[in-house]
């Protein structure tokens, strides 16, 4: 039995091999994340490639999302942004939309989202470049909770990326948050995930702790359609065992759902 809502894992250098890859698809892996932030278009290249083979091995489609890393630059322990609908867009990021479109990824996460002119802009520059991946506009600013029902709206999925988001809101408001963004991309139809440190104990330990298990619980419970691993998969020590952890947590979860559950796949 595998669990309807889908789990996410990055892939990096802890990940990044067939037998790993192949493992984690085999326990309940459903999405790959590409983190642009890090890594180069080669080695991305190259673990495309492997992650359609392990999707041939397994008889199902892995979609692949890109990640882009978005405008942020870092001064200390602050963040600053440009305002404007183009600025989410960097050079960077068009370098990274370009591979999802030549490389037929599926989806492209766009962070640091502020308005709806951010994912139109973002829709424009991939039918440029002759794609049509989907568009998943991370909700990680306060601003972007300022507009939230447009943003929605007119992007194809959201994720409540709620790393970057505690550190523009009050740390004790990101529980109701969450919960808000999900309910709003249910009453839209629009899948949503729930994403950062839902795992990070298992970065070291084969086992997470008492928290996080109540953390990916109470995120289905809520409506997540997908909850995602980062570090776990990306660098940690145990990847595979973070995604099996993640499918047993997810599996139980549904069990309680009571006739409510419904999920908008990615």
């Amino acid at each position: 039995m595998t669990s309807k809502a889908q789990i996410i894992a990055t892939i990096g250098p802890a990940s990044a091999s067939r037998e790993i890859l192949f493992a984690m698809a085999q326990h309940g892996m459903d999405i790959v994340r590409f983190n642009f932030s890090w890594s180069d278009i080669a080695t991305r290249t190259e673990q495309v490639a492997l992650i359609r083979s392990v999707a041939d091995e397994v008889g199902r489609t892995i979609p692949i999302i890109a990640d882009l890393p978005g405008p942020r630059v870092q001064i200390g322990d602050t963040h600053t942004y440009k305002h404007d609908a183009e600025s989410c867009i960097t050079e960077e990021d068009k370098k990274f939309i370009r591979f999802a479109v030549e490389h037929k990824l599926e989806w492209v996460a766009l962070s640091f989202v502020s308005t709806a002119e951010n994912i139109i802009c973002a829709r424009e520059i991939i039918h440029e470049y002759g794609g049509t991946q989907k568009i998943i506009a991370k909700i990680e600013r306060k601003q972007a909770l300022d507009t939230i029902d447009s943003i929605i709206a007119v992007a194809d999925g959201v994720m409540a990326a709620r790393g970057d988001l505690g550190n523009e809101i009050p740390l004790e408001e990101i529980p109701f948050v969450q919960r808000t963004i999900i309910e709003k991309c249910k009453q839209a139809g629009k899948p949503v995930i729930t994403a950062t440190e839902m795992l990070l104990s298992m970065t070291e330990k084969d086992t997470p702790t008492r928290a996080e298990l109540t953390d990916v619980s109470q995120a289905i419970l809520e409506g997540s359609d997908a909850v995602m691993l980062s570090e776990e998969t990306a660098r940690g020590k145990f990847p595979v065992e973070s995604v099996t952890m993640m499918e047993r947590l997810v599996l139980e979860a549904e069990k309680h759902m009571e006739g409510k559950l419904h999920i908008n796949k990615f």
